[in-house]
């Protein structure tokens, strides 16, 4: 009887097909052969500032801490992503972590030639990065940006890359999901796919039959198998004028924080909808307030764009121009109504550096002998990196130095020290300033978008 299950199943293509299997599911080689070769494989050494946030973002998606991180500083490191060519005078795309913090990038092709690479832009949040080939030679092959928004669940896809180090390896799945949030980020919009991806896939990659890159792959789950993400090609396509003349991305705002409408809340607000995103709390004089938006407003379309949830909100308004004007329908009081309104420029947008952007309350605090600046945190920097109003928000750490040797880095929130909450920068001065020479100094920290994950750091004083 199991011989006679295992027969029918295995003849299945030839029942579904009405032909033999081999016709059915035809070789991909001929596709591979017109694409692998503008797939290259990024060589970074960079400096081992590495922040824990990135250490996290390696630790939860691809199972292990990156050698680099905190508890195994280095003075530079060496790490080997992916990447591919998109246009002929040297333009290739790849992620930001793979490049990040680099002193030197060198791009190696699949026909043996090597180019010199420098950053034009990156974009943290996410993750990606826009790299130009130096003193270029010769003819490069080029792969054309797809629209992701056409690929369906069940769809085949391709992923070529690096994986630890062996370049060109090529990987053959299907799209599992669409618009995955994984809380790397505010705008995660992911396409999941169970094509193989490993260390070193990163920035590679991911091909419709059609040869057309659909998704840039960035994560996978640690300890999970056939479980991997990439960044939508429209994404990428929408960002790249920024990236390759700004060399940042600047995002609209509203300056509003929102949470997603249950079907228990609409029935609550006597709404004739399920979905959509509710006003919780408005900045002050943000956009979003001076153009009448009220806490308790439901948003349910941008310029004629459904939203679903607050995640979607943010996506759709981030991707604005800011200073432009968006046309917003919203219910409130159970009654439908539109407003026009000018969005403005999203706080603490990152650049090529990393940094946040300048503080739009309060001026930022240093401590010398620690290497750290700080500030205090507001709604419109709470809004923009996921993170509560208060606290002291690090800006800077100065390499080499006592904050930068316990692990603190850029956009952390550092909520308590010794055990007193901090709500302001000032307050954790204070707390320094008080402490001797050789006492430990704990500190509770929060990294951005990660819903109230906070954990200790372990701070020296000199």
């Amino acid at each position: 009887m199991h011989l006679r299950v295992w027969i029918f199943l295995w003849s299945l293509p030839f029942l579904a097909f009405g032909q033999p299997a081999k016709e059915a599911l035809p070789s991909l080689a001929p596709l591979v052969d017109s694409i692998k070769s503008a797939v290259v494989n990024v060589d970074v050494q960079a400096t081992s500032a590495r922040s824990l946030r990135e250490d996290e973002f390696f630790e939860r998606f691809f199972g292990f801490r990156h050698p680099g991180g905190p508890q195994g500083r280095e003075p530079t490191r060496r790490g080997v992503g992916s990447g591919f060519i998109i246009d002929a005078k040297g333009l290739l795309l790849t992620n930001n972590h793979v490049v990040e913090g680099a002193l030197k990038i060198r791009i190696r092709l699949d026909d043996g030639r090597s180019f010199e690479g420098e950053i034009l832009g990156t974009d943290p949040l996410t993750d990606l990065a826009l790299i130009r080939l130096k003193n270029v030679e010769g003819r490069l092959p080029v792969v054309k940006l797809g629209d992701s928004g056409s690929m369906r669940v069940g769809d085949w896809v391709l992923a070529i890359g690096n994986p630890f180090g062996l370049a060109s390896s090529v990987s053959l799945g299907i799209v599992s999901a669409l618009d995955r949030n994984i809380q790397a980020g505010p705008y995660d919009q992911f396409l999941q796919t169970d094509a193989a991806i490993n260390p070193g896939n990163s920035g590679g990659p991911l091909f419709n039959l059609k040869g057309e890159v659909i998704g840039i792959n960035t994560a996978i789950i640690g300890g999970g198998s056939g479980i991997g993400f990439a960044v939508p090609s429209n994404v990428a396509k929408a960002l790249l004028p920024q990236l390759e003349k700004e060399g940042v991305v600047t995002r609209g705002w509203l300056g509003v924080m929102i949470q997603d409408l249950s079907p228990r809340l609409a029935q609550g607000l006597k709404l004739p909808i399920k979905e959509g995103a509710i006003i919780s709390s408005m900045a002050v004089d943000s956009p979003g307030q001076r153009s009448g938006l009220k806490v308790d407003d439901v948003i349910v379309s941008v310029n004629g764009q459904a939203v679903s949830s607050a995640a979607a909100l943010t996506r759709i308004v981030g991707m604005q121009k800011p200073d432009s004007t968006v046309k917003i329908k919203l219910y409130r009081a159970g009654k439908s109504m539109e407003l026009s309104i000018r969005l403005g420029t999203r706080p603490g947008d990152v650049g090529k550096a990393g940094k946040v952007g300048p503080p739009a309350i309060g001026q930022e605090q240093k401590s010398q002998r620690l290497g750290l600046s700080v500030q205090d945190m507001n709604a419109g920097l709470a809004e923009a990196l996921g993170l509560p109003r208060y606290g002291a928000l690090v800006v800077d750490v100065q390499p080499n130095s006592p904050a930068e040797e316990a692990g603190l880095a850029r956009e952390m929130l550092i909520v308590e020290a010794n055990g007193t909450a901090i709500g302001a920068a000032r307050q954790l001065l204070d707390v320094f300033s008080a402490a001797s020479a050789k006492q430990v100094v704990l500190l509770r920290v929060q990294l951005p978008g990660r819903e109230g994950r906070t954990f200790l750091i372990a701070l020296e004083m000199p």
